[in-house]
């Protein structure tokens, strides 16, 4: 059935979320803060994989670089396109929002919670590709394998912020729904080179989210979103 992938990765977030909160309750404050800087850690190597696995290639005389300009072009009109926009504030208005739903006025972690797992586990090559291939193919199991990984990652994000984390699914469940649905389309739209691209940006998007976690400096990174449009129109022309 088309779409079951996403809904056993909505399940597997969810339960994810639970387990990081029932953890949460049984931690003290300063266990906390070090497993947010190790999830941040974690991230921050996650998203540098990701990023030189697309830049590296090999060549004749052995390992070379390809794709900096293009991340460098798309990440800079992205980010000006998103802070035009302001997608950052649409989205943690949107956190804001489901934590006075959630009864969770008082929780100052939840709007950060809900922005960043919804970040790390949305943005990326799997969350395209797999639910394309789940809506074309009738084939679930990049999902699948995504499930557990976002179930392990929001199991982490809960026990350090809190049920924010776990309200990730809701961007999740509709991002990757809203794929296989329209998967027809964009599987004639998208080519290797731009998916590439996509999963290469994704990446250093991802990268940012575990810097956020780590250091004081806040890096928008709703606000570079675009620059993941950016860079499949550069690759189509280019």
């Amino acid at each position: 059935m088309p779409g079951i992938g996403t809904i056993v990765n909505s399940i597997a977030v969810i339960l994810g979320g639970i387990a990081g909160l029932l953890l949460k309750k049984g931690l003290e404050e300063r266990y906390q803060t070090t497993i947010m800087q190790a999830t941040g850690l974690a991230v921050i190597f996650i998203g540098i994989g990701g990023a030189m696995e697309k830049m590296l290639l090999q060549g004749e005389s052995g390992l070379v670089s390809d794709g900096g300009m293009a991340a460098a072009i798309a990440l800079a009109a992205g980010a000006l396109i998103g802070e035009k926009i302001n997608i950052e504030k649409k989205i943690s208005r949107f956190g804001d929002y489901l934590r006075q739903k959630a009864g969770q006025g008082g929780d100052s972690r939840f709007t950060d919670g809900f922005v960043m797992t919804s970040l790390t586990i949305c943005v990326g090559a799997m969350a395209i590709i797999g639910p394309i291939q789940d809506g074309l193919m009738h084939d679930p199991s990049m999902l699948y394998t995504k499930a557990i990984l976002d179930g392990v990652i929001v199991a982490i994000f809960s026990s350090a912020f809190g049920l924010g984390a776990v309200f990730s699914v809701i961007p999740l469940f509709i991002f990757q729904g809203s794929v296989t649905v329209l998967s027809g389309l964009i599987r004639g739209f998208l080519t290797q080179p731009m998916l590439d691209g996509i999963s290469m940006v994704g990446s250093m998007l991802i990268f940012c989210v575990g810097v956020n976690l780590i250091f004081p400096v806040k890096i928008k990174v709703a606000n570079m979103l675009p620059s993941l449009l950016i860079i499949a129109v550069y690759k189509m022309i280019f």
